[in-house]
């Protein structure tokens, strides 16, 4: 009998939607009673007990399936700018999706609000930004991407980039979370740690949460200075963002592109001694090989995804346009 390394695809479907159903139906009604407490149980209950519990249960080992490897410092700096350029493309990306919803729809989704005080914004950033980012990779780049990995890397990561995005349940920020699991997966593989990934969602969620107090101070003061101004009308305002943005975009785009493809690559210690021995190197090509043919053989099952899929249609459909 042979010992399966990593999950199998059917196994981490029924989890996505055993944990996605959770999402909804529990940790939706804890945010509504209390925001940052709903999203503690959200996280770190309903979303990263759940995917330990499954790989203890299973037998698997957390470093191995999960990628517990350290980093180096120049990859943590790597890391850094690589989310700072990365995050005006998925703000620009979810202004695509704000500007398409807003032209057909008046509602509008309430976000996470911004802290007006130091101290709920240092609270703020341990709830939105270091809690997800732990929580949803161990889920995300950990449990799901390395499953998917069997399909081939390439196919892991955008499977699992769009199930990042579905997860959030909300059409105005579906393209933005798409891609940002999208660098978020290239810095897990290129990297070969968890860490990475983890280390890059806190530092995108925390950029979110710093610009948005600085913006909300900034504002206030503003307010004062311009109470006199007359105001621009709402589509000139739209153009003058989208054009804003879009060279933003476009700019932090090609810096981002640059990093990543010089952020340094870690190689796993097995795969360093098997290119040392031919012998091994045949070896696990046959092992992979043998292990590949069981998973092609077993029927995927697809219905966890499509209901995970329908649901976020069907919320949005309502919320936005019935």
């Amino acid at each position: 009998m042979i010992r399966r390394e990593l999950p199998t695809v059917n196994n981490v479907n029924i989890l996505f939607l055993i944990v996605g159903i959770l999402l909804l139906v529990v940790g939706a009604s804890a945010q509504r009673y209390n925001l940052y407490s709903g999203i503690l149980i959200t996280e770190y209950l309903l979303i990263l007990l759940p995917n330990i519990a499954f790989l203890k249960f299973k037998k698997f080992s957390l470093k191995k399936v999960l990628k517990l490897n350290r980093l180096s410092l120049k990859q943590m700096i790597f890391i850094f700018f690589i989310m700072l350029f990365a995050y005006p493309v998925a703000v620009f990306l979810n202004f695509i999706m704000l500007a398409m919803v807003t032209s057909i729809s008046e509602a509008m989704p309430i976000g996470v609000p911004i802290p007006d005080n130091f101290t709920d914004y240092i609270l703020g950033l341990f709830v939105v930004a270091i809690t997800p980012g732990i929580c949803e990779e161990v889920m995300f780049r950990g449990t799901l991407q390395n499953a998917y990995s069997k399909f081939g890397e390439k196919k892991g990561l955008i499977i699992t980039s769009i199930l990042f995005g579905i997860f959030h349940f909300n059409l105005l920020n579906l393209l933005g979370p798409i891609f940002l699991g999208i660098v978020l997966g290239i810095i897990l593989i290129k990297t070969n740690s968890l860490y990475g990934s983890i280390l890059g969602h806190i530092l995108n969620n925390g950029f979110a949460m710093t610009i948005g107090y600085l913006l909300l101070k900034l504002t206030k003061n503003l307010e004062l200075l311009t109470k006199d101004v007359p105001l621009i009308d709402n589509s000139i305002q739209m153009v003058l963002t989208a054009v804003i943005l879009a060279s933003l975009a476009l700019f932090s785009f090609i810096g981002l592109y640059i990093l990543l493809k010089n952020l340094p690559v870690t190689k796993s210690e097995e795969l360093d001694i098997l290119e040392e021995n031919e012998d091994l190197d045949l070896m696990k090509d046959e092992i992979v090989s043998f292990e590949e043919t069981i998973e092609i053989n077993e029927r995927i099952m697809w219905s966890p995804i499509v209901i995970i899929a329908g649901i976020f249609i069907y919320s949005n459909w309502i919320y936005f346009f019935y």
